[in-house]
């Protein structure tokens, strides 16, 4: 007897490499908690690991992460280069609105900045 699905099977040189199932039947079978982990966003190690050997902040982890400087971060937020600065120092603690700028300039979601 043969069951009807909506799975679909994915193939690599004849040999099965995954399966597609419909996003509620995954969602029942993991439940929703391990659906929303799987969209949030995430910290590459290299960042991470900088952040807590170091004490640097996440900004300036993400910042040099990605190659930029004060000034090209600065430039992206439209503030002078020491202002920014600051705002990168470990010490400090931007507040949301300024964060949400940040992670723009950056390209990185707030939640990646605050931890």
């Amino acid at each position: 007897m043969s069951i009807p699905t909506n799975h679909q099977v994915i193939t690599h040189q004849g040999v099965p490499v995954a399966v597609v199932v419909p996003y509620e039947e995954y969602a029942a079978a993991f439940g929703r908690d391990a659906v929303q982990e799987a969209t949030d966003p995430t910290v590459p190690h290299e960042v991470a690991s900088r952040v807590l050997k170091e004490q640097i902040s996440p900004i300036r982890a993400w910042r040099e992460y990605l190659g930029l400087t004060q000034a090209d971060v600065a430039a992206r937020m439209e503030v002078s280069q020491s202002a920014f600065a600051q705002m990168e120092a470990p010490e400090a603690r931007p507040r949301m609105n300024t964060l949400k700028k940040v992670a723009a300039a950056l390209g990185v979601a707030p939640d990646q900045l605050r931890w």
